[in-house]
């Protein structure tokens, strides 16, 4: 029996089959590359080394007080020293924070900490400064009695100063715990009729003093001008003590400097959460004239301080909850 010859039809359904094939199948190939590329840059980019993250961070901040700072305001920088796992808590404050409206003010929330060195917690911060651009990763030893306080404040001047601005990126640097809850509206109003330059503002220590040109501002938050933080960074004062605790120390900087000539006691307005312990002498009951409430240790502490507050008297109804 003679074998039929494919038709032209045949020839024509065959050429398509083969075009078919080989079309999807480097299709195949270049989307299994994309993914490959995708999913080893996420890897990558939980392997950065920080530092490169840390200057986006700080061309952020920069650019984000040229655009949204009126030349009127008060520019407050809120620098939080905390701990790179403390991701718990940075939430609780940036809600705590961002629900805060200030009149005649512009306050923005920096937390910041030394080198991240575990590989979860650079994952974990790298996605925190993508979705919320409030971090800032110095290069120091993570301990408050080696020197992270000096950095902070050193680091500031090459972080801000890099643009065409006669006038400073913030009036004032805050430097505070993870612990404390700041009442912005409450700080403003008291810098009011305050110098915008050589200020130092806090929390005086001991607790039983008020004279905060005999003693120092606690760690709980205080308060510098922006000349203080650029003299930080030139001087050789701080770096011939850096080792120490590190609040204590900024005191004697000033002293030594014969800097920080006004200074202003913030004194009960600033103090600890209240305590039954009967020695605990920086503590009070909460009170409307707050500006800042330390040691919030707890989750309890930091509910019973907001509700106090009545933080969320402005919440909008809805039929939604």
């Amino acid at each position: 029996m003679k074998s039929r010859r494919p038709s032209g039809r045949q020839f024509v359904l065959s050429g398509c089959c083969f075009f078919f094939f080989f079309f999807f199948f480097g299709l195949l190939c270049i989307l299994t590359s994309i993914n490959e590329v995708l999913l080893q840059s996420l890897y990558n980019f939980g392997r950065l080394p920080f530092p490169a993250l840390s200057a986006n961070a700080k061309w952020s901040i920069d650019s984000h007080i040229i655009e949204n700072s009126s030349s009127n305001d008060t520019r407050i920088l809120l620098g939080v020293l905390t701990l790179p796992n403390k991701y718990e808590r940075r939430q609780l404050l940036r809600l705590a924070y961002g629900t805060q409206s200030v009149a005649g003010a512009k306050i923005d929330v920096k937390f910041v900490f030394c080198n991240v060195t575990k590989d979860d917690e650079r994952f974990t911060v790298a996605l925190e400064i993508m979705r919320y651009d409030d971090i800032i990763i110095l290069n120091c030893t993570e301990s408050m009695n080696e020197g992270k306080t000096y950095t902070y404040f050193s680091s500031l001047p090459e972080m801000l100063n890099g643009s065409d601005r006669s006038d400073p990126p913030y009036h004032y640097v805050v430097k505070a715990d993870d612990d404390t809850y700041f009442r912005f509206q409450a700080l403003v109003d008291s810098l009011a009729n305050l110098p915008r330059e050589d200020l130092y503002y806090g929390f005086v220590i001991p607790c039983e003093s008020m004279d905060p040109f005999k003693h120092y501002m606690a760690g709980m938050g205080y308060l510098v001008s922006w000349d203080i933080v650029e003299w930080v960074r030139s001087s050789d004062i701080p770096k011939q003590t850096l080792k120490g605790p590190e609040d204590k120390v900024f005191g004697q900087w000033l002293r030594d400097g014969r800097r920080g000539q006004n200074r202003y006691n913030a004194k009960w307005s600033m103090y600890n959460y209240p305590s039954a312990k009967a020695d605990e002498k920086c503590s009070h009951e909460l009170w409307p004239g707050t500006i800042a409430v330390h040691l919030l240790k707890t989750r309890e502490m930091w509910i019973d301080t907001l509700s106090f507050f009545n933080v969320t008297q402005n919440l909008k109804t809805s039929k939604l909850y």
